[in-house]
């Protein structure tokens, strides 16, 4: 099993850099006409297809046994009022190196259908978690990891705009790396010293509608914290406890029973507590990858620099 993390870690992060770069060639171009609504209303840009496209290709030559979930899938661009798109989508993936026909992407894109479940491994995928923040050309990351038997054992994540743009990886048991987009520059990353509540650093979602930011301004008033919170969109905020720049990220469900889809956390999970940080739900269990497509077993998200982590939990019970 090590040599086949070792194995994965490598691919992993191969993949991320190529789909990470194009996410950034694309951004910087971006017009109205590359994004779609899916049926949920929600948006999805060329970049988040382009960059499936590319980590599904990528994984399943270097590891075929090893299936993968998925965000996307390609429902968005088949029909022929789609064409534009689909057209851009492929030229996007050519520009990453991977020189496709149509069909080949879209079935590289519909190759993330794997359900999940406690037993075996997976990858999972979020191509490019925080569409909104990718759109408004703000934080973004391509977030990748490995589940086996129901764990994560390793992930990388893509974050093009954080600090001129890092690639951090992370594998259970042997740390975690931060490197710039080009793959120069790699060390280690630990998280903060900070261990008083009041000092306590907050990360928390743009978008309001991901957690309930009234339960974080309650809690910073009986941590006694009065620092004002920064705000970024995605599994960013990982990276950013992951490399001290914050303490604490807090995700309070917004309505009764919503649980949380796993690829927007798995990668960031194993590269925070393999810098040193904790994460747990709102009652303090681990997180269970096993249960399917969504973390099911779980209500919310605390993340920290684990030196505050007890103090948190009490705090919110």
């Amino acid at each position: 099993m090590s040599n086949q993390i070792d194995t994965a870690l490598r691919a992993m992060t191969v993949a991320v850099r190529a789909a990470s770069a194009c996410c950034r060639a694309v951004q910087a171009a971006m017009t109205d006409a590359d994004a779609v609504r899916k049926d949920d209303l929600s948006p999805v840009t060329v970049a988040d297809l382009a960059s499936q496209a590319i980590v599904s290709r990528a994984l399943a030559e270097a590891l075929p046994s090893i299936p993968l979930m998925g965000e996307e899938d390609a429902s968005p661009l088949r029909g022929g009022d789609r064409a534009e798109i689909r057209a851009a989508v492929v030229r996007a993936v050519a520009r990453a190196g991977a020189e496709l026909a149509e069909e080949d992407v879209l079935a590289a894109i519909d190759r993330g259908t794997h359900a999940g479940g406690a037993s075996g491994a997976f990858f999972t995928l979020d191509p490019i978690d925080g569409t909104k923040g990718f759109l408004r050309r703000e934080q973004y990351a391509v977030a990748l990891a490995l589940v086996v038997d129901g764990r994560v054992t390793a992930g990388v994540l893509g974050c093009p705009n954080l600090a001129g743009g890092r690639i951090l990886s992370a594998a259970r048991g042997r740390g975690a790396v931060a490197e710039e987009m080009n793959g120069s520059g790699a060390a280690r990353v630990r998280v903060s010293g900070v261990n008083r509540s009041a000092d306590i650093r907050l990360a928390e979602s743009v978008e309001s509608a991901h957690s309930d930011r009234g339960a974080s301004e309650s809690l910073a008033a009986r941590l006694g914290t009065s620092a004002a919170p920064v705000r970024m969109d995605s599994q960013a905020k990982y990276a950013l406890l992951a490399t001290g720049g914050a303490d604490l990220y807090l995700r309070t469900p917004t309505k009764p029973g919503r649980t949380e889809w796993i690829w927007d956390h798995a990668a960031g999970v194993v590269i925070l507590e393999e810098a040193g940080g904790r994460v747990t739900d709102l009652d303090g269990r681990a997180l269970d990858f096993g249960a399917g497509r969504r973390l099911e077993r779980n209500r919310g998200i605390v993340a920290t620099n684990g030196l505050v982590h007890d103090a948190v939990l009490a705090a919110l019970s």
